[in-house]
């Protein structure tokens, strides 16, 4: 969640299929299609590591509409009592967790592996903050955070779900959000509108007495926060009436547990403190917050055995709060069976300097790689050159484990609040014609799929959905919309029936995770960038696997054909191809002839002497 809007001698081109049996052990059984699948045990997918998965990340809401008895929620059916209105952008359109369980083939067949869901827990269904008025169809407005939020379904659906994911050999991850909760609480002094951020230096939690005699002989140093005996050090905060049990568990209901400072304005001390577009921002030095959420968490655990938690504005939280629920959500998931536990956090910005931080300091496991996706789809939509890429990648060494750490990143082109990689390749190529437009954001994805990371595709991708920008013009609904912008869309590849697999893009990243299911040095093996330069043209890399294989991976971000020689390991010298045309010998010991159509990739792969 982000800020609101308002807010030859090359060898003959061979089959994937062809090639994948000429080198590879068979697939493994959760990357084969749904039809042919023999499920592993619960116990074997536990122990996948995070970078064997490709996740699909998808909206509940936008995605499929199983059970139409829900789409009110069990509110009174005006939109703005139940938030239902499937002709705006911004409230909910009636996609639910039996849609999902129902299409778990069509997430499967694309090759996906783990299905990460936008947030599923009870909110608040419409909330307006200045001059907008909105509903929580994407689920970040939470007002009890231990149950399915009506409009989703009930316990009993979500319980489905995870258990058709885990019989198919897919795992599920939830999005958490720990920083806010929905916007309940408001301020005497500004009570119809928004308040101005109060810093801690011109309003200390000593003012007004906010601590008792106790603490403050002791020395209170602005970390004991169990101390603290009242909430109106900065403002006067109050719950309306008729609101006092909104929230669950019932903790979340008192004011003291909140900062009540006013306004973020996402810059300095309000990033961690401030209300974010006026939700109520928990407290979260506070021990109260620190074991409550821990419980909250640990239990969706214990109770559904998810496998993995994204969480929501990772860096609006102190460190210190990270510091004692990671650990903890680690050790009650490992009691739990899943020693893989895959956590990884929201720090939305394109410095990997910035990512790394949340790994060395908050004890982050993973970070979402929002500098991939900056550089990987400025690369394929020819804005950068190839060398981008090269120092993207040079920079894993500051993560916590380096290049470990680097491995668990989910990688990603676009999303629910920035946009899809469709929307900026076409903004990048506006007078690119359709094939044009189809190749780039194919080498985008071929970009991910291939190289360090957890590729993780945006729903409806995979149908050409580009939209109109960022936030609502992104959430497009996967069925026929009644929305008028969605459904005006022209997708790229051109519109096909809902969730066909045979749309161009569908089509082409399925056989792309194919190919990656397929070779384990493509999944887990170190990575070595070969070729890199400063205008669009060759991008090399190779992932050498344990056993010192090498598969070289070769993109052409250009129009023209690129010839080159890449270097490789001295002990490669027969290939094989496994997408595309690749040369069966090595040049020499440690080069490579390769020749790489435009706007296109090559996969070739070492042989055993």
């Amino acid at each position: 969640m982000t800020q609101p809007r308002q807010w030859k001698t090359t060898a003959r081109a061979v089959t994937t299929a062809a090639a994948l049996l000429a080198y590879a052990a068979p697939l493994p059984v959760w990357a084969q299609a749904a039809s042919q699948a023999q499920p592993e045990t619960l116990t074997a997918l536990r122990q996948r590591p995070p970078q064997d998965e490709v996740i699909y990340f998808l909206l509940p809401d936008r995605f499929a509409n199983g059970d139409p008895s829900n789409d009110h929620g069990g509110y009174a059916p005006e939109r703005l009592k139940s938030g239902f209105d499937p002709s705006d952008t911004d409230f909910y359109h009636g996609g639910d967790l039996a849609g999902v369980t129902e299409k778990l083939d069509y997430i499967q067949g694309l090759g996906a592996t783990a299905v990460w869901l936008a947030p599923v827990f009870k909110n608040k269904p419409v909330q307006t903050h200045g001059n907008y008025t909105g509903a929580a169809h994407h689920g970040y407005w939470i007002t009890d955070f231990t149950t399915v939020d009506p409009h989703f379904g009930d316990e009993a659906a979500m319980r489905a779900l995870v258990e058709a994911a885990h019989a198919r050999g897919m795992k599920v991850y939830l999005d958490i959000v720990i920083n806010h909760t929905a916007d309940v609480i408001r301020y005497r002094e500004c009570p119809d509108r928004p308040c101005e951020y109060r810093s801690r230096a011109d309003y200390p939690y000593t003012r007004r007495g906010g601590l008792d005699g106790a603490a403050i002989n002791a020395g209170f140093d602005g970390r004991d926060f169990s101390r603290l005996t009242r909430p109106d050090y900065a403002y006067t905060p109050y719950v309306p009436a008729g609101e006092e049990s909104a929230k669950s568990p019932a903790w979340l209901n008192d004011p003291i547990h909140y900062h009540n400072r006013g306004e973020s304005t996402f810059a300095g001390e309000s990033s961690l403190d401030g209300d974010f577009a006026g939700l109520d921002d928990l407290l979260t030095e506070d021990p109260v917050v620190i074991q409550g959420m821990i419980d909250i968490f640990g239990g969706w655990i214990d109770k559904y055995g998810i496998d993995g938690y994204r969480i929501d504005t990772a860096r609006h939280v102190n460190p210190e709060f990270w510091q004692a629920f990671i650990p903890a959500m680690l050790e009650r998931a490992k009691a739990r069976g899943i020693p893989n536990f895959h956590i990884f956090g929201e720090v939305f910005d394109a410095d990997p300097a910035v990512t790394a931080r949340f790994t060395r300091v908050d004890a982050y496991p993973a970070v979402l790689d929002f500098p991939f996706q900056k550089t990987a789809v400025e690369v394929a939509s020819g804005k950068a050159g190839t060398d981008a890429l090269a120092r993207l990648f040079a920079a894993d060494a500051i993560y916590a484990q380096g290049a470990e750490t680097a491995a668990v990143l989910p990688t990603f082109l676009g999303n629910h609040d920035m946009g899809r990689v469709g929307f900026f390749v076409k903004q990048t190529n506006p007078d690119a014609d359709e094939p044009e437009i189809l190749a780039r954001v194919k080498l985008a994805h071929a970009l991910m799929m291939f190289s360090r990371g957890v590729p993780t595709l945006y729903y409806g991708d995979e149908q050409g959905f580009a939209g109109a920008g960022g936030y609502g013009n992104s959430r497009q609904d996967m069925w026929p919309s009644r929305t008028q912008v969605y459904a005006a869309e022209h997708p790229i590849g051109g519109r096909q029936a809902p969730y066909s697999t045979e749309a161009p893009l569908y089509m082409a990243i399925g056989e792309m995770a194919r190919i990656r299911a397929a070779d384990p040095a493509l999944r887990r093996g170190r990575q070595i960038v070969r070729a890199a330069g400063d205008a669009p043209g060759l991008f090399a890399l190779s992932r050498l696997d344990e056993a010192g294989g090498e598969t070289l991976v070769l993109f052409n971000s250009s129009t023209a054909e690129v010839t080159a020689q890449v270097e490789v390991e001295p002990g490669s010298l027969r290939w094989q191809a496994v997408r595309g045309d690749c040369a069966a010998q090595a040049s020499a010991p440690a080069s490579y002839a390769v020749r790489i159509p435009p706007l296109d990739y090559l996969i070739c792969k070492s042989t055993p002497q």
